[in-house]
């Protein structure tokens, strides 16, 4: 079934573009689209999106190792390091901060009408992929480079079955995530 729906482009397509419209319903029925909830929670008085978040991180870490292990899914590891990470996490850190909206927020924005979504996010996100893009070459002879990790997964660098990592980390986020709602935040 999966290797018939790999040669059908226009079906993976349709696909693709329903579950988006899926996961931008969800993100707006959360709140996470709103940009006083995003800038209340960096302003720790909201806490929403980091529930989101971490609910999401659990679902999608435990929903692909259990696909992994039906052999329905296989991973795709990015090589990283520490100098591409930093300079993702200031990219999107200033862009959070300064509009309050992150790529997947300011998309599902947009699609409820939010103006500044639109011609602040969209745009600058497209103008600053633009840029990224003109200064990749230089980039990635520089601070890019610095201190590489390769493909290596958390469970890989422990040496440990992946459930070993997964398991003690969706308890610790079902622990925090309870005390953030019993705590009221």
């Amino acid at each position: 079934m999966l290797s018939t729906l790999h040669s059908r482009k226009g079906a993976q397509l349709i696909i693709g573009l329903a579950i988006g419209f899926a996961f931008g319903f969800l993100l707006q029925k959360a709140g996470v689209t709103t940009y006083d909830v995003i800038i209340n929670q960096l302003l720790f008085r909201d806490f929403t999106v980091l529930k989101v978040m971490l609910t999401a991180m659990v679902t999608g870490m435990s929903g692909f190792h259990v696909l992994k292990g039906l052999g329905l899914a296989q991973p795709k590891v990015k090589p990283g390091g520490f100098g591409s990470t930093l300079v993702g996490a200031l990219i999107f850190g200033v862009g959070f901060g300064t509009l309050g909206y992150c790529p997947g927020t300011v998309v599902g924005a947009v699609g409820q009408g939010a103006l500044d979504a639109l011609f602040g996010g969209l745009v600058g996100a497209l103008l600053g992929a633009a840029l990224f893009a003109a200064l990749f070459p230089r980039l990635k002879r520089g601070i890019l480079s610095k201190g590489f990790f390769g493909e290596a997964t958390l469970p890989q660098l422990l040496n440990v079955n992946p459930w070993a990592v997964i398991v003690p980390v969706s308890l610790a986020v079902i622990g925090l995530l309870y005390w953030l709602e019993a705590s009221g935040h």
